[in-house]
C-alpha cells in the first residue's frame, strides 16, 4: 500500500509575542514528545500514522525577519502534500496563509483560541500575535473564518469581528455548535490556550474556562471539509508542567494528521 504524505514544518518564532517569550522552542519540543515512544502513532479515527502516512519532517524554517516567512514557506510547500505547521507564536499564521493562497487559492479557516487575535494593532504592532486574523481577513482570500473558544472579547474585537464578517463562537456557547459548514478547502489553526490551563498549562497566556482535551478533539472529529493544512501554535515549554502541554500538542498533531488524510 502506497503511503499518503504529510509535511511537517517548524516555525521557531516568538518575536511577536506580547507577554513572554518561549514559543520558539515549541517545534523541537513537540517532535521530541512525538517520537519518544511513550505513545504510538495511532489516531482515534483509526489511522496509523506509522503505516498509512509518511510524515515528511522538513525541519525548521530559519527565520531572520518576519516579512520573509511567507516566501520561505512558499519555497517548501507542495500542492500535492498538505502541511502541518508547528509554531511559534500565533503571528506565523498570517504568513502561512499568504503562502497557502499562492498554492491553493481561496480557502476557509477554522480557528480555536481563547482570543480572537483580530486587533487592528497591539502596542503599535500590526503584526503582533494578537493581530494575525485581522491581517488575513484584509487580504480577501479567506472567504469564511470561524473562531471558536473566545472568552475575552472587548468592544474593539467585537467591532473587528463585525467588520470582517467573522463568526465568533464564545466558549460559553460551544454547546450550541451542531456542525461546521465550509464551502471551500479548509485550514485549521489551533492556539493551545484555547484549552483550559488545567489541560494546557504550558502557554504564555492562561485564560481559565477553556476546552477540555476531549471537547476539542470531539469538535475536530466533526470536521468533514477537505483540509489543505493546519497549525498548532503558542506552546511555551518554559511554562509547561512535566510535558503535559507538549503531549497535548502531539495528540492534536496526530488527530489533525488523521483528519487531513481522512477528509482528503
Amino acid at each position: 500500500m502506497k503511503k499518503k504524505k504529510l509535511n511537517i514544518i517548524g516555525l521557531p518564532f516568538d518575536d511577536k509575542s506580547t507577554f513572554m517569550k518561549g514559543t520558539a522552542q515549541a517545534p523541537d519540543r513537540i517532535r521530541e514528545i512525538l517520537h519518544e515512544g511513550s505513545s504510538n502513532y495511532m489516531t482515534e479515527t483509526g489511522i496509523d500514522l506509522g503505516q498509512e502516512i509518511k510524515l515528511n519532517d522538513l525541519g525548521n524554517i530559519e527565520i531572520e525577519e518576519y516579512h520573509q516567512i511567507s516566501s520561505q514557506i512558499h519555497e517548501v510547500l507542495d500542492a500535492d502534500i498538505p502541511a502541518l505547521f508547528l509554531g511559534g507564536d500565533h503571528s506565523v499564521t498570517y504568513p502561512i496563509s499568504l503562502a497557502l493562497n499562492k498554492v491553493y487559492g481561496e480557502f476557509d479557516i477554522l480557528h480555536f483560541d481563547a482570543h480572537a487575535d483580530i486587533y487592528d494593532h497591539f502596542d503599535g504592532d500590526k503584526y503582533s500575535h494578537a493581530c494575525p486574523f485581522a491581517r488575513i481577513m484584509e487580504t480577501g482570500f479567506v472567504k469564511k473564518l470561524v473562531s471558536v473558544g473566545m472568552r475575552n472579547m472587548s468592544a474593539h474585537l467585537s467591532q473587528q469581528a463585525e467588520k470582517f464578517g467573522i463568526e465568533i463562537v464564545m466558549m460559553k456557547d460551544i454547546d450550541k455548535i451542531k456542525d461546521f459548514n465550509f464551502q471551500n478547502p479548509l485550514y485549521i489553526s489551533i492556539d493551545l490556550d484555547a484549552l483550559d490551563p488545567a489541560f494546557a498549562p504550558g502557554v504564555s497566556h492562561h485564560e481559565p474556562g477553556g476546552f477540555s482535551t476531549r471537547q476539542l478533539i470531539h469538535l475536530l472529529h466533526q470536521v468533514e471539509s477537505p483540509l489543505i493544512g493546519a497549525d498548532i501554535v503558542e506552546l511555551n515549554p518554559d511554562r509547561d508542567v512535566n510535558g503535559i502541554t507538549a503531549a497535548l500538542a502531539v495528540k492534536l498533531l496526530k488527530e489533525l494528521a488523521g483528519l487531513i488524510i481522512r477528509n482528503g
